[in-house]
């Protein structure tokens, strides 16, 4: 009988029971969903890394003989070691294509990941292991034959299978910030193809026990000198780079349930108060009938507790099988990996069985004070709330206040509860819009900031590393252009050591520093500025110093600060070509930038991108996390509807009383339209106001998330605020709007006589 009941009550109250379902449902969908996919990410590419038993560190040196194995072998640490040798390459293709060949002595670490065709032979000279993507761009199967050009050298080998690396889930040239596989990719080879008698070896992987900052503070005392540089796990470019997109996905699906589950749990508790003060009546005569008090509580504790069982678990089925197929391919284009799954994790069983206690604590909390009453008691109707007079409306200017707002005042003071309720569902939709529309801004000025106030050029040309300076100097005075040096460096202060690059200006004004304002920063020939983000990592400031070195060199430099500039997406030094040949460094140019546009091909120059192909690289690595905003800002728009609608119904019925009384009285449906329509406006300029400081927090934990090459500080500019204003408010006006028919056609007699 009790279960029809309660049948019953949820078909009449479906709106509010509608509600509470759609919010447990969207709170674990997206938490699923977006973890799904973010921890189908980290068990993919952990499953890959252990398959083909990823480095623990890279020792990088121009020639690693048998003497230095023995010295790092020897260490209490190190568990193996392995050596190879790691040159560029071009293909014999039309287009120059850049192939970083591997002439590995073994495939023990950082193991090639074979696809189609044999194992990697270590006794095979004869043959190749290809990267499979630009294996399919060239259309190159297992059996075709491919030609390599090094240092003069021409080299060329049969394809004997193809696959992935685990040093390459993320690949891109110098010339773009996304992967182009028809003109980038790699190859495995025995140490035995190599063309020579000695290899000469300049990367040593290794595995080790501790800590890698120990390990790399271990080689420097005991090997000092003997190698360039040491390079952990998470410093590689390829492992931090896929882990800082994991950590953004990963942010995202922490920060939706929490609002969610909130707005759910308060819109239960406020359905649940209304039902059981509505149902009083009822409660007493099922208590005078002989049902227990337990039974009583059961019954109105499952009302909730179905709908989020439901929803919940729902949620948790949908999440992980849809959104997930939402990220995959944009991710897939940018990221290689052998598989795209989503995976489950427990802490998704944890929230679906949070918000399920946490549903039936609220629907307890709601039900307990009435189920302790004797039955005499609750048969009654409850005495209606009266309003005291308050401290406001003691001062004099009280009676001079309109009907509308002293009406609202007391109405508000009289049911603090869902005004609390209605500040914090609108508290909750203006943060998650001030923090998408803030997301957008910040991705919107990151491209401006770096495409169009730090660099002005047209096209950037990469010089090959075999040209000479004449034909460097040739080709620069052939497009007007100008010269730049950029490397790979590694920075280390007291506290502190990150990889960094470094940017050599040679009096360009193509390439223009700024400060965090876009404001040009000026460095002069005998002074280093260092990134604020760098700065920041580093634990340093102006005049501090800071040792560095460039990547494959093992010359240590000492540096002063002398700036500080700001970059969105580049964190290191830049200096002068003067100031760089004066820490006693040759100035070796990298790249040509001209503000015409270039199509030619030079012998001199490896590869030619224009602004527009960079632009359009920078969309399509963005493109999952456009697409995260875009999720944020519909689940946010939906919360706003779902929020103030079920808070605008609960406010109209709860009133309803007060409503036909001043109807009685002779109100219009206009007027009282206009009271319930300046209550709506106050509790929503309160949330407003609120949960813009709310926003802008979950903005900046967002942004931290972003990693160490991401330069972004959290802002919610003018527009934003206006934009997230006209939701709101426009949504609250609406909701407003939808209950004047109510207005109109209440019913006098049921809602006067009600109680009696």
């Amino acid at each position: 009988m009790l279960s029809k009941k309660m049948l019953r009550d949820i078909r009449k109250h479906k709106t509010q029971f509608l509600s509470i379902f759609l919010m447990a449902f969207l709170g674990v969908f997206v938490f699923a969903g977006v973890g799904g996919e973010s921890v189908g990410l980290e068990v993919s590419v952990n499953n890959f890394y252990e398959d083909t038993n990823l480095a623990d560190g890279w020792i990088y040196s121009e020639n690693l003989d048998d003497n230095f194995v023995d010295k790092v072998n020897n260490l209490t640490p190190t568990t193996a070691s392995e050596r190879q040798l790691v040159l560029d390459s071009v293909g014999n293709f039309s287009n120059d294509p850049e192939i970083t060949l591997h002439f590995v002595e073994n495939n023990t670490l950082s193991k090639f990941y074979l696809i189609e065709g044999e194992e990697l032979n270590i006794s095979d000279e004869d043959g190749v292991w290809l990267d499979k993507n630009f294996a399919d761009a060239k259309n190159l199967t297992v059996g075709d034959n491919i030609t390599f050009e090094f240092n003069g050298i021409t080299m060329e080998k049969e394809i004997r299978g193809i696959g992935y690396s685990p040093e390459y889930v993320y690949h891109a040239s110098d010339a773009s910030i996304i992967p182009d596989f028809g003109k980038i990719g790699f190859a495995y080879l025995s140490y035995e193809a190599f063309p020579m008698d000695n290899v000469p070896y300049n990367v040593m992987q290794v595995k080790f026990n501790g800590n890698p900052h120990d390990y790399s503070d271990l080689l420097s005392d005991k090997l000092d000198g003997d190698y360039n540089s040491f390079i952990e796990q998470s410093e590689h470019s390829s492992v931090s780079q896929f882990s800082e997109e994991m950590n953004q996905h990963k942010m995202m699906s922490d920060i939706f349930p929490v609002v969610f589950i909130l707005i759910a749990m308060l819109i239960l508790l406020t359905t649940m108060t209304r039902i059981i003060a509505h149902q009083r009546t009822q409660i007493g005569i099922l208590k005078a009938s002989g049902f227990t008090d337990r039974s009583i509580i059961f019954h109105y504790v499952s009302y909730g507790f179905w709908l989020v069982l439901v929803g919940s678990i729902l949620g948790l089925i949908l999440g992980p099988l849809t959104l997930p197929q939402l990220f995959y391919p944009s991710m897939s284009s940018t990221y290689v990996l052998p598989s795209w799954e989503p995976a489950w994790s427990m802490n998704f069983i944890y929230v679906t069985v949070l918000m399920i206690l946490m549903s039936l604590v609220v629907s307890y909390f709601a039900v307990r004070s009435i189920s302790k009453e004797n039955p005499a008691d609750t048969i009654r109707p409850k005495a209606p709330k009266v309003s005291t007079t308050g401290f406001i409306e003691k001062f004099g200017f009280w009676k001079k206040v309109s009907f509308n707002a002293r009406w609202n005042y007391r109405d508000a003071k009289r049911n603090k509860f869902r005004a609390l309720m209605t500040i914090v569902g609108v508290i909750g939709c203006t943060a998650l819009l001030v923090s998408a529309f803030g997301m957008y801004d910040g991705m919107t000025d990151l491209k401006e900031w770096e495409y169009n106030q730090i660099n002005h050029y047209d096209s950037k040309l990469v010089i090959d590393e075999e040209a000479t300076l004449s034909e460097i100097d040739e080709v620069a005075e052939e497009v007007n252009g100008d010269k730049l040096m950029e490397s790979a460096i590694e920075l280390e202060s007291d506290t502190s050591k990150k990889s960094g690059s470094l940017l050599v200006l040679n009096g360009t004004d193509l390439v223009t520093p700024t400060d965090y304002d876009w404001n040009k920063v000026n460095i002069s020939d005998d002074e280093v500025s260092i990134s604020q983000k760098m700065a920041d990592l580093l634990g340093v400031g102006v005049g501090d110093t800071v040792k560095w070195h460039i990547m494959g060199s093992d010359k240590w430099i000492n540096t002063t600060i002398d700036k500080i500039h700001a970059d969105p997406i580049s964190q290191g030094f830049i200096m002068s070509s003067d100031k760089l040949e004066d820490l006693d460094l040759n100035y070796t140019p990298t790249s040509i930038v001209t503000q015409e546009h270039v199509n030619e091909n030079y012998s001199a120059i490896k590869s030619t991108s224009s602004m527009k192909d960079m632009t359009a690289s920078w969309d399509e690595l963005t493109e999952s996390m456009w697409l995260l905003i875009y999720i944020l800002i519909f689940f946010a728009s939906l919360l706003a509807i779902v929020v103030l609608y079920n808070l605008g119904l609960l406010s109209f019925t709860e009133i309803e009383r007060e409503i036909a009384t001043l109807k009685v009285l002779g109100f219009k449906t206009g007027a009282l339209r206009k009271l319930l329509l300046t209550q709506n406006l106050w509790f929503t300029a309160i949330g407003f106001v609120l949960g813009v400081p709310v926003g802008y927090y979950i903005l900046k934990i967002m942004w931290e998330s972003s990693g160490d090459s991401f330069y972004v500080l959290p802002s919610i500019t003018i527009m934003n605020l206006v934009l997230t204003a006209i939701i709101t408010f426009s949504l609250s006006i609406l909701v407003n709007l939808m209950f004047s028919r109510k207005i109109k056609n209440l019913d006098m007699v049921e809602s006067l006589k009600g109680n009696e």
